[in-house]
C-alpha cells in the first residue's frame, strides 16, 4: 500500500498527517462552527435544484455527497483564475490557493473573504468541519488541520461542486 492511497483512504474519515485526537478543524476565518456566515441569498426547492445542477452535482451540493477522489479534473487544473461555487457561481477560492494534497480532491489552503460557512459534521462518527457556500448553502467538502502556511488548513472540495473561471489573459 503506497503513502497517496494511505493518505486517500484516512482522508475519508478525517484522519492522516496533523490530525489531532478526532477533534474537528476550526471553522473558517469569519466563520464559527455550527453557523453558517448568514442566511444563504440564493433559496430555491428542491425540485428547482434538481431542474438547474446535473446529477452529480446536485448529489454533493444539496445532500452533502461525496464524489470518488481523483474524478475531478479540477485536480489537473493549473491555470490563473477563481473557483466558483457550481451551484450560485459565487467566488469561493483563488488559484493561488490551491495546492497538490495527495488526497484526489481539489484542495486550498485559504478560502475568498466570506465565501464559506461551516457546521460540525458527524456522518463518520468522529466530528469533522464541514463548509458550504455562503451564498447558496451548497455544500463544498471539509477543512481539516494538515495544510500548508499560510493558514495550516486543507480544505478539501468536491471538484463537481465547483467551476473554474480562468483569469483575464
Amino acid at each position: 500500500m503506497n503513502r497517496r492511497y494511505t493518505m486517500r483512504f484516512l482522508s475519508l474519515f478525517g484522519l492522516g498527517l496533523g490530525a489531532r485526537s478526532g477533534h474537528a478543524a476550526p471553522p473558517a476565518p469569519g466563520a464559527q462552527a455550527g453557523t453558517p456566515a448568514a442566511a444563504p441569498a440564493v433559496r430555491m426547492t428542491d425540485a428547482e435544484w434538481q431542474q438547474r445542477l446535473p446529477a452529480a452535482a446536485y448529489r454533493v451540493l444539496r445532500q452533502e455527497g461525496t464524489e470518488a477522489p481523483g474524478s475531478s479534473p479540477l485536480n489537473r487544473e493549473k491555470r490563473r483564475g477563481t473557483y466558483h461555487c457550481a451551484g450560485c457561481d459565487a467566488p469561493l477560492f483563488s488559484s493561488e490557493a490551491k495546492y497538490e494534497s495527495g488526497t484526489g480532491w481539489p484542495s486550498f489552503h485559504t478560502p475568498l473573504p466570506a465565501a464559506l460557512g461551516t457546521k460540525t459534521d458527524f456522518k463518520l462518527i468522529l466530528p469533522r468541519t464541514e463548509y458550504h457556500c455562503a451564498r447558496c448553502g451548497g455544500h463544498q467538502g471539509h477543512v481539516f488541520d494538515d495544510g500548508p502556511r499560510p493558514s495550516g488548513k486543507r480544505y478539501c472540495n468536491n471538484g463537481v461542486a465547483l467551476k473554474f473561471a480562468p483569469a483575464a489573459a
